[in-house]
C-alpha cells in the first residue's frame, strides 16, 4: 500500500516537497475492524489549516474516502460493501466498524460513487445546511455565493434555485468560471472577483441588495456582502479560504457593526455537526441528479501520485465543482 505523510509545514501553498510517498505492507485485519482499498478520495481546504497545527509530521494525512472492502473481521462490513470512512492519503485503510464516521454506502442506479465525496457527502451538505438550516433561504430572495464554481458552491447554487430565489449570483476566480455558473448551472450573474473590488462588483450584480450570503471565502467578500445585505439579513458561514494560506489576518471585514446596525445574523457551522441530515439530503438530491435537475460538478484526478498536485490545484483554484482523486485498484 502507498500512503501520502507530511514531511514538512509549508509557507503559503504547498509543494510536492513538503509531502512523502511512502510505501509499506498492507495492514493486519483484527477483530472489529476491515481492510477497505480506497477507490475515491477527497481533498478540501481545509486541510491546508491542518499542515500547519493540526497534523503530525511523517504522519499520514486524513480525508473523507470511498473504497471497497477487501477483507474483513466484523460482519457489519462485508467482503465487497462500499464504505465511507475517513482514512484517506492511502491506497489502503484498516476501517473501525465501531467508528461512528465508518458507513456502508448504498450502490445507486445512475450515480457514481465519486458523489459520495461531493453532492451527496460533506460538500452537498454543507450547501444544504448553509441554506436551509442556518440561512433559512425563502422564496423570491436574493443570495450570494463566494467561491461559487466550487464543491460546495456549485451545489448552493443549484439548489437556490430549486429553493425557488429570486436571484442567484456568485463570485469566482475566472471569466470562464463565471459563465459556466451562468450557462450550465443556473446562477443570474457570476463576477470574476480578480476583475475589481468585490464590494463594487456585488454591488453591480444586486443593486437592490441580497438577503443571504452563504461564505466560503471570508475576507473582502465577507466585507462586501456586509455591505449589501438588506436589514435582517442573514450569513452562513462555512469557510474563509482567503486565509489559510496566510500568516496574518486579512484586513477585512471593516464592517461588522453594520451586523448590529442592520440587525443581521451571521452563524458560522461545521458540517461534521449535522451528519443527523445526511439522509434527509440524499433523499431530496438522489431523485433530482438522475433526472438531471441536479449537477454532480467534479473534477476528477487519475492517479493516488497526483493527490498532491490535486490539493495544491485546489487551492490554486484549478477545480471546478468537487475536487477528487480516483485511485485505481491494484
Amino acid at each position: 500500500m502507498a500512503s501520502m505523510v507530511l514531511r514538512s509545514r509549508p509557507t503559503g501553498l504547498p509543494t510536492p516537497e513538503n509531502f512523502d510517498l511512502v510505501e509499506g505492507d498492507l495492514p493486519r485485519v483484527v477483530p472489529g475492524a476491515a481492510l477497505v482499498e480506497n477507490r475515491y478520495l477527497s481533498v478540501d481546504p481545509y486541510m491546508r489549516q491542518l499542515m500547519d497545527d493540526g497534523w503530525a509530521l511523517g504522519e499520514p494525512f486524513e480525508g473523507r474516502s470511498v473504497g471497497r472492502v477487501l477483507e474483513s473481521a466484523d460482519p457489519r462490513l462485508a467482503v465487497g460493501d462500499v464504505v465511507f470512512h475517513r482514512g484517506g492519503w492511502r491506497t489502503h485503510a484498516l476501517v473501525d466498524a465501531n467508528d461512528p464516521q465508518v458507513r456502508v454506502l448504498p450502490e445507486m442506479d445512475g450515480v457514481s460513487l465519486s458523489m459520495h465525496l461531493g453532492i451527496l457527502g460533506g460538500t452537498g451538505l454543507t450547501a444544504y445546511v448553509g441554506l436551509v438550516k442556518i440561512a433559512r433561504l425563502e422564496q423570491g430572495e436574493t443570495v450570494f455565493i463566494s467561491a461559487a464554481a466550487g464543491g460546495v458552491g456549485t451545489a448552493a447554487g443549484q439548489l437556490a434555485r430549486m429553493l425557488g430565489a429570486g436571484r442567484v449570483i456568485g463570485s469566482t476566480g475566472s471569466a470562464a468560471k463565471a459563465r459556466y455558473l451562468v450557462e450550465e448551472l443556473g446562477f443570474d450573474e457570476a463576477f470574476n472577483y480578480r476583475d475589481a473590488p468585490v464590494v463594487d462588483q456585488l454591488r453591480a450584480a444586486a443593486p437592490d441588495g441580497i438577503h443571504v450570503y452563504l461564505d466560503n471565502v471570508g475576507g473582502d467578500h465577507l466585507e462586501a456582502a456586509i455591505g449589501s445585505l438588506v436589514d435582517h439579513g442573514r450569513i452562513a458561514w462555512c469557510g474563509a479560504i482567503a486565509q489559510y494560506q496566510t500568516d496574518s489576518p486579512p484586513a477585512a471585514p471593516r464592517n461588522l457593526y453594520d451586523i448590529a446596525g442592520k440587525s443581521l445574523r451571521l452563524e458560522g457551522y461545521l458540517v461534521r455537526e449535522y451528519g443527523y441530515l445526511q439522509q434527509e439530503w440524499t433523499d431530496l438530491v438522489v431523485p433530482r441528479l438522475r433526472s438531471g435537475q441536479f449537477v454532480a460538478t467534479e473534477t476528477i484526478i487519475e492517479g493516488f501520485d497526483h493527490i498532491v498536485d490535486a490539493f495544491v490545484g485546489l487551492l490554486r483554484g484549478d477545480n471546478v465543482g468537487k475536487m477528487i482523486v480516483s485511485v485505481e485498484p491494484s
